[in-house]
């Protein structure tokens, strides 16, 4: 394929020629005898890397599975995601692994795939298998309920260096969460409740305390740490201050909603860690846009809307995402201070870059040829009944997105916009190929 008169992240406008699953070259005035597509006037993007999603299989297949999660992923511009290990087993044996890994085999997109920490884990077969990284180590509990103490919280943080696997935490500190705001729940169902009280419940201190003690622990152990949906400007600042070996994400959610959604939102809107004042979710876009922010990624975690359909204490915790992270973005760019650049290098360069991922996050001769599409001309409101995503639901209905006209994984078109179709389930694990 020959990609003719694409616009890059950088405004130049640029031919990209592709053979087999690589970029071959990048230039002007390229030739090529094979299929030739023009792109004159729009945006060409590095397929962007999620490291952070729950496609919920095995165990809990109502909710997502690999082959409707990647799906999602390829309709947003998403070539490669990470999954966590949260699921039913936990990834936390070999075993385990290999059972998920058979799930992933219906992946559309490229994956990594997480080992978890539990008191029962078996670090001995797990660090066996080919890990993206050691995490969601949970330092409180959510989804799943697989929270640690910091004594193996520690532990695990060692092993993971000695063996050069990255550590991925969740860092809240449940000894700060507020039980007298939990109390002040109710029993209000759905769009009812009184969501605010989560948000007061796993107070902003709760991260700020457990991302100071997590990067404490691994620059100690000499790890490569990353920590998950930083929520708070101020655990931003920990990790933005410490060594070059921590480094954060920042969820779409957090950084484009805030506690005073929360009114419309009711349930949908309950996660972990959970939404921030106004206040705090403006300074947390701010340093988005001004680099001190490594990455964006998407947590992206389904749950039916029956399952969210109930009280706050007894709904489950998570958003879907990983279809709307560059959609959002984009449509970002074209109002606000979010640059094209900024966006390439938060959901593409960036994470390849910490994650070690060679080929991948940058339109460069030698690289996997994953590449997605863009009109910024063509902006259309956010619909949860026109994602891929099995739960059917977002919490940024009625914002606008831009999304892709079509998605390459390695060359192959795997989603085509114009005719709402997908390719083939032929992603690879990204630490095997």
């Amino acid at each position: 394929m020959l990609v003719r008169n694409a616009t890059l992240p950088d405004g130049r406008v640029r031919d990209v020629r592709i053979e087999g699953e690589r970029i071959e070259a990048v230039g002007t005035g390229l030739e090529s005898g094979s299929e030739v597509v023009d792109a004159a006037d729009r945006l060409l993007l590095p397929g962007a890397v999620d490291a952070h999603v729950h496609f919920r299989e095995p165990g809990a297949p109502h909710k997502e599975t690999w082959r409707t999660g990647s799906r999602s992923a390829a309709a947003g511009g998403v070539t490669t995601v990470v999954d966590q290990p949260n699921t039913d087993p936990p990834t936390t044996t070999g075993a385990a692994y290999d059972q998920k890994e058979l799930c992933a085999r219906h992946s559309l997109v490229d994956y990594g795939i997480n080992g978890g920490v539990t008191p029962d884990w078996d670090p001995e077969t797990l660090f066996d298998r080919p890990l993206f990284a050691l995490g969601e180590v949970f330092l409180a509990d959510s989804t799943g309920e697989m929270g640690i103490d910091g004594d193996l919280f520690e532990d695990a943080v060692h092993r993971a260096s000695e063996a050069g696997v990255p550590v991925t935490v969740h860092a809240e500190d449940a000894t700060l969460f507020d039980e007298h705001a939990r109390d002040r729940a109710g029993e209000g169902t759905g769009r009812e409740a009184n969501a605010d009280a989560w948000s007061a419940y796993r107070a902003a201190e709760a991260e700020i305390a457990a991302v100071e003690r997590a990067v404490e622990i691994g620059v100690g152990a000499g790890a490569r740490l990353h920590i998950a949906h930083t929520s708070t400007p101020e655990a931003v600042d920990i990790v933005a201050d410490a060594p070059d070996t921590v480094t954060c994400e920042v969820s779409p959610h957090h950084c484009l909603l805030s506690r005073d959604d929360l009114a419309d939102l009711g349930t949908l809107g309950r996660m972990n860690p959970p939404l921030r004042s106004e206040r705090r979710r403006e300074a947390l876009y701010d340093r988005v846009v001004r680099g001190r922010v490594d990455m964006l990624a998407t947590d992206h975690a389904p749950h039916t809307r029956e399952e969210k359909d109930a009280t706050l204490l007894s709904a489950p915790s998570g958003v879907p995402g990983v279809e709307t992270l560059v959609p959002l973005l984009l449509a970002e760019t074209l109002s606000g201070p979010l640059t094209v650049e900024r966006v390439r290098d938060l959901t593409a360069a960036n994470p390849a870059s910490t994650f070690d991922l060679p080929r991948k996050g940058r339109i460069e001769a030698g690289m996997d040829a994953d590449l997605a599409l863009y009109d910024l001309d063509r902006v259309r409101p956010i619909r949860g009944n026109r994602l891929h995503s099995k739960c059917g639901w977002t919490p940024f209905e009625g914002r606008t997105g831009v999304f892709p006209e079509w998605t390459l994984r390695r060359g192959e078109r795997v989603y085509d916009g114009t005719m709402d179709t997908f390719g083939s389930a032929n992603g690879e694990n990204v630490r095997s190929a």
